[in-house]
């Protein structure tokens, strides 16, 4: 995510009964593919998510639970017999600043999402069936979910017992599954578009960014940290990515657009289905879906990449020179990282009238306002280089938990330095110098961008720390090794999560160095270390206290 605002200031919310219907089987999913271990910077850019420090129903990850790490949940010690009786999965992923957020005891493989889009309601009947995993035997498991009802839920086509409280749906299925069966759960809801509920997470009178975008001829989503489950019930984590199908029926004069390819279009009795899909798996917060009045501009990138994206009509001409600009942007992407664009598409969605103030690295398919992509290339093309290189780092790559995200909004902002550094747009040392002097504050108030304070600090306390170190790292090692370093941690974690002590572990084998005090300083500690090459930089002036 990208927002070119003064350091430090949160971006406030913009001020923006139908019949449910059963889940509808889904068509055949795509197969994943099989790898190998895989705002413009003329101001301090303020980059994150959103985050937390409250539990929305209590429930906390219970002694033992390792669903954050990937890890089998059965405790040390257990018998085999034990190991196999059916319980309850965990209702948190254990995340340190999201302690309510995720589930345990399942792997989600894929969602397939529906939407039924009417014209004067803000209340979309739903259905979403989810494929998953079992990683021990269930009696029972949870879903994060804030839909605004929730009218049935199956287990396998049988209707299962379930429970909505706070923040989770609770299911219990007519029969325990066993551990590693792959299992379907097919949820029949509703949502309520015009329902902005904040994260439980959030202090009181913090500022929030509205989940749902909603827009006089549709709406897009704005998921990142942890609203997604205001969209679809699911395990709303960035551990546990998985393939999206999203099916959107909306009245035949408008488009509905979604991350993935466009696999199908049909139209009967003056209303149209779209189907999107994903190749590949994606974090939940970064999953997009928008319905509107579009008009599509198509074009082929590095090695014959499909590009296409989605501008609101009536900011077509304006917008459309910039996004002219993406194949070449990729280009640059692809040569700077020395790795491929990760997806099987991309392109950008352009929101007419704002999109919370911010630009959003929805996976396939990158969301600004169309206003914002009307600017001129120095003021716009560093945030669309930001939310492209989140692609490979943040959405590829996921973070294990949120205090790992300045390994997404770190490199985002680095990458983002040397665009514009190469286009001329700004040189190197004035800006570093510039963020270096902001750190001293910035610590301050968020914490270390490995240690945030709170969770509400997911959004703006990562990126500049994490920048800073990745600048440091690459004085200390040269370019050769840093490249390689970056390339070995992209090809180790793709399709994968990965955590702070990843990126060291990987640092200190290709560098052959112990980098682990440089590293951690830079994202642990409270103090801001000295920068290397720079050792007469100080803060600006004497940081508050």
């Amino acid at each position: 995510m990208s927002s070119a605002r003064v350091p430090g200031l949160r971006p406030r919310p913009g001020t923006d009964s139908t019949q449910s219907r059963e889940p509808q089987p889904s068509g055949p999913q795509p197969r994943p593919r099989r790898r190998r271990t895989r705002g413009s910077l003329t101001a301090l850019a303020t980059t994150g998510a959103l985050a937390l420090a409250l539990s929305a129903c209590g429930a906390v990850a219970r002694a033992g639970d390792t669903a954050a790490t990937g890890r089998s949940d059965v405790r040390t010690g257990a018998s085999a017999a034990a190991a196999g009786t059916p319980r309850p999965g965990a209702h948190s992923a254990g995340d340190p600043l999201f302690t309510y957020l995720g589930n345990g005891g399942y792997d989600v493989v894929a969602y397939d999402v529906r939407y039924d889009y009417r014209a004067g309601t803000t209340k979309m009947n739903s259905s979403v069936r989810i494929t998953a995993t079992a990683k021990q035997a269930l009696s029972s498991f949870s879903l994060d979910s804030k839909v605004d009802r929730v009218d049935s839920v199956s287990v396998q086509g049988e209707r299962a017992a379930f429970k909505a409280s706070g923040e989770k749906l609770v299911i219990t299925p007519r029969r325990a599954l066993r551990e590693g069966a792959s299992f379907r759960v097919d949820v029949s809801y509703r949502v309520d578009r015009s329902d902005d509920t904040r994260s439980p997470s959030y202090p009181p009178g913090a500022h929030y960014l509205q989940a749902w975008v909603e827009k006089d001829d549709g709406f897009a989503v704005m998921g990142q940290p942890d609203r997604a489950h205001m969209f679809f019930p699911g395990n709303d984590h960035p551990s546990d990515k998985a393939r999206f199908t999203f099916r959107v029926t909306t009245p035949k004069n408008l488009q509905a657009v979604a991350s993935g390819t466009l696999r199908s279009r049909r139209t009967t009795g003056g209303r149209t289905t779209y189907t999107y899909t994903t190749r590949d798996p994606i974090p939940t917060d970064v999953a997009q879906v928008a319905v509107g009045r579009f008009t599509k501009v198509t074009a082929r990138g590095p090695h014959g990449l499909p590009i296409r994206s989605y501008v609101a009509t009536d900011s077509y001409k304006a917008a459309k020179p910039r996004v002219d600009d993406i194949p070449g942007q990729v280009a640059w992407v692809e040569k700077e990282i020395g790795r491929r664009y990760p997806f099987e598409t991309y392109g950008v969605l352009g929101v007419q009238g704002g999109y919370d103030g911010v630009a959003l690295e929805s996976a396939t398919l990158s969301t600004f306002s169309a206003e914002g992509l009307a600017s001129p290339a120095a003021d716009i093309a560093p945030t669309m280089i930001h939310e492209l290189v989140h692609q490979y780092f943040g959405d590829a790559v996921s973070v294990r938990n949120w205090n790992d995200m300045w390994i997404s909004e770190g490199h985002a902002d680095y990458y983002q330095l040397l665009y514009s550094v190469d286009k001329g747009y700004r040189k190197l040392d004035d800006v570093l110098k510039q963020r270096y002097q902001f750190e001293f504050d910035k610590r301050l108030e968020s914490g270390p961008p490995a240690r945030l304070k709170t969770a509400q600090d997911v959004l703006t306390g990562g990126n500049n720390g994490g920048l800073l170190m990745l600048a440091g790292l690459r004085h200390q090692v040269g370019d050769s090794v840093f490249k390689k370093i970056e390339q070995t941690f992209y090809d180790r974690y793709l399709g994968r999560s990965a955590t702070t002590k990843d990126y060291i572990d990987v640092a200190n084998r290709v560098s052959g160095r112990d980098l682990t005090a440089y590293i951690e300083g830079w994202l642990y500690g409270a103090k801001v270390p000295p920068m290397p090459g720079h050792p007469d930089w100080k803060p600006a002036k004497a940081p508050a206290s």
